[in-house]
């Protein structure tokens, strides 16, 4: 099992071409979107929403808004994570909905209390887009086990992905986008820096 999530981790790459003509499954898009939805995400809050887009008017317009980066435009399937705002707000039902998940009880009220402070000291924001790559890492991570490959675009004009997706600014922002299918070019060598350069044992 060790040896057969690295080779999986191994043949992850990001991907600049996909085969525009070559679609994916559609139950392969939604074993991807399982293995984000079943993500960790900190107190349970799962403070992300995915939308899914196939069709190749909207790909091509979202490529726009991504500088034209060509793997937006053919891809299969892109996956646009939207990191939640209002939501996470200390008074707001969702909020209080998944806590009661996660602190069942007498251990609700304390864990709001916790979380009251954490949101006036916290970058919010900030923080609920952390939280939407750790789906974003699980999601392409998946697809390699099934041998589809992705590619992780950070590169964008959130002004425009959101008028493009009628996002409300106050619940919503583009934290990522995602795209999938299969590579029209062969993968190069995986470069990574040596573990010695990058752990330190204490």
């Amino acid at each position: 099992m060790k040896s057969q999530l690295l080779d999986i981790f191994r043949r992850r790459h990001a991907c600049h071409l996909f085969q525009a003509d070559r679609l994916l499954p559609a139950e392969d898009i939604n074993f991807i979107l399982e293995a984000g939805r079943l993500s960790p995400s900190s107190f349970g809050l799962e403070p992300w929403k995915f939308v899914v887009l196939t069709g190749s008017l909207p790909k091509m317009a979202l490529q726009d808004a991504c500088f034209q980066q060509p793997q937006v435009g053919t891809a299969s399937a892109i996956i646009v994570i939207l990191a939640k705002l209002a939501e996470l707000h200390p008074d707001s039902d969702y909020l209080r909905r998944l806590m009661s998940r996660e602190y069942p009880g007498d251990a609700l009220e304390g864990a709001l209390k916790n979380y009251r402070n954490f949101h006036a000291a916290t970058n919010v924001k900030a923080w609920s887009d952390n939280q939407c790559h750790i789906a974003a890492a699980n999601m392409m991570t998946a697809a390699a086990g099934i041998n589809i490959d992705s590619c992780a675009i950070g590169g964008f004009d959130p002004s425009s992905v959101m008028r493009m997706l009628q996002i409300d600014p106050d619940f919503h922002h583009p934290s990522l986008i995602l795209t999938f299918g299969y590579c029209a070019q062969a993968a190069g060598e995986k470069l990574r820096l040596p573990m010695q350069e990058l752990v330190e044992f204490r």
